[in-house]
């Protein structure tokens, strides 16, 4: 009796599925095709970046020339998933047709937009609403911050109308193009490796490094942006971090089995606290919808966070980091990734099995896919134990501490 059902709404399921996937090729499509183009265009003339509209005429037209065609390719194609169950005479075939009636609700609104029907924007135009924004971009929905880096970020990125996942496969979740980015460790293997795939995304990278050297990238015949800073004096890079989008925090040191004193107070300094001063003065500059749409904070936690590292200090200060990272996620006014890296070689770690240029260009990749949790390793266990430990310290940090997002403008 229990396969039947499940059969049957898993066809439900997937009509309205396909229906979800056929709105985004066709939003895709608009970017790329003229014809859908220049009726997509309206679209993007409706809104000002605070998402009020430009005009009521405006408004209106563009739910004819946009929404209605739109919904109307989406109702047309949702035939296909009930001529499928047809021909394979799956059980009760007739559910197939749910996404034709889920593509209903979004033609009948689209009408009444497109009509001037009192209420129905703010009842159905949810992506769309102004005021201020009260959480960053959703990772697998897409609320009113995801969309609006889709109208004022970058307009060949940020797809999706519902779900986020044609954005995931096709790494337009999150567009690098243009964003000034500042990698702290950039001297070292990993943080010249971000700096040049992050830069070959159309980033402008910024390096943030303790040695007086000027850092230049393969391919490049002049230096970049190289600022100097040192732990304890993070407040020096304030007025830096009012102009960065994305901040890397890739700093660290490996004392490996020392445990004096002296090793202790360094590990934890290094590889937690300066980070931590970091990437909360930072957070001090998302204060707009567009810093909340747009500014990211990337932490290298690395595996040992859930892994032994045999490096004993190594292993509890990144510990201390990730903790404190999990923390701070719960009410961060921007997104926070974790990047969790396995053994790549580096002067922290010269048998290192995975080269730091690799690790980094899979860094970047899963970035655009709006991972928040970037894990690179070769050990398959990591992938086991630390999306439980995240997912188990999360859970517990929500229920036995407070916090609350700070007011924005």
């Amino acid at each position: 009796m229990i396969a039947p059902w499940l059969a049957t709404a898993s066809i439900g399921l997937i009509s309205i599925l396909w229906a979800e996937v056929v709105r985004d090729l066709y939003h895709l499509l608009a970017h790329y095709w003229s014809p859908l183009g220049r009726l997509h265009n309206w679209h993007h003339r409706v809104f000002r970046p605070d998402l009020t509209p430009a005009s009521e005429a405006i408004y209106r037209q563009a739910h004819w020339y946009n929404d209605v065609p739109e919904a109307l390719v989406m109702l047309l194609m949702s035939g296909l998933p009930v001529a499928i169950a047809f021909q394979l005479d799956l059980p009760q075939p007739w559910l197939a047709g749910a996404g034709s009636l889920y593509t209903l609700s979004f033609l009948s609104t689209a009408i009444a937009r497109g009509l001037g029907i009192a209420g129905a924007d703010e009842l159905t135009d949810l992506t769309h609403r102004p005021g201020a924004f009260t959480e960053p971009p959703a990772p697998w929905f897409v609320n009113r911050t995801y969309h609006w880096r889709h109208h004022f970020d970058n307009q060949n990125a940020y797809y999706c109308g519902t779900l986020t996942a044609i954005d995931k496969i096709m790494g337009t979740a999150l567009s690098l193009k243009g964003k000034r980015i500042a990698v702290t460790g950039a001297s070292g293997s990993l943080g010249k490796s971000l700096l040049f795939h992050l830069q070959k995304k159309g980033a402008k990278v910024i390096a943030l490094t303790s040695q007086d050297t000027p850092i230049a990238l393969p391919e490049s015949s002049e230096p970049i942006q190289t600022v100097v800073w040192q732990a304890g004096k993070e407040a020096e890079l304030s007025e830096l971090f009012e102009k960065v989008d994305i901040l890397i925090l890739n700093h660290g040191i490996n004392v490996n089995g020392e445990r004096t004193p002296d090793a202790i107070a360094k590990s934890y300094e290094i590889n937690a606290f300066s980070q931590l001063r970091l990437l909360e003065l930072f957070l001090t500059t998302v204060r707009s919808n567009k810093e909340i749409a747009t500014k990211e904070v990337w932490v290298n936690t690395s595996e040992a966070e859930s892994n032994p590292a045999f490096s004993p200090l190594y292993e509890l200060s990144k510990r201390t980091l990730g903790d404190l990272v999990t923390l701070r996620r719960l009410d961060a006014p921007c997104t926070i990734r974790k990047l969790i890296l396995g053994p790549f070689k580096s002067n922290l770690n010269p048998i290192g099995i995975m080269s730091a240029d690799w690790v980094a260009k899979q860094v970047v990749s899963q970035a655009t896919r709006d991972a928040r949790n970037i894990i690179v390793t070769i050990n398959p266990l990591t992938f086991v134990t630390f999306p439980l430990k995240e997912f188990s310290n999360s859970l517990y940090f929500r229920l036995f501490s407070r916090g609350s997002l700070p007011d924005s403008n």
